[in-house]
């Protein structure tokens, strides 16, 4: 199917364009992430937690104002992944961020 090519859309009940379908569709699929503050978050993005947390299985407490740099969203709207000195596979809720 080419871009030129009209689709049916049968949730608004008009013929548009393949291209428009298509960017329709994957606005849909796009998982928004937002920080504690609503600020919407994007891969690489820096953050700074607003909480002491205790990570799990490293014996180690992240105390608030701690700078995260470069996150990577997950595809889920509540969680990114991130590196810190001395802990892997570091998973942070996106409430308990603020971006930077």
């Amino acid at each position: 199917m080419s871009d030129e090519d009209y689709v049916y859309d049968d949730a608004s009940g008009d013929w548009l364009p393949a291209s428009e379908v298509r960017a329709r569709a994957a606005a849909a699929n796009t998982v928004e992430v937002r920080d504690a503050v609503g600020n919407l978050l994007a891969d690489g993005d820096q953050v700074t937690l607003i909480k002491d947390l205790d990570v799990k299985g490293a014996g180690q407490t992240l105390r608030r104002g701690t700078l995260i740099k470069s996150i990577r969203l997950t595809g889920d709207a509540q969680e990114i992944d991130c590196k810190f000195d001395g802990i892997k596979g570091l998973v942070l809720r996106a409430e308990f961020v603020k971006k930077r």
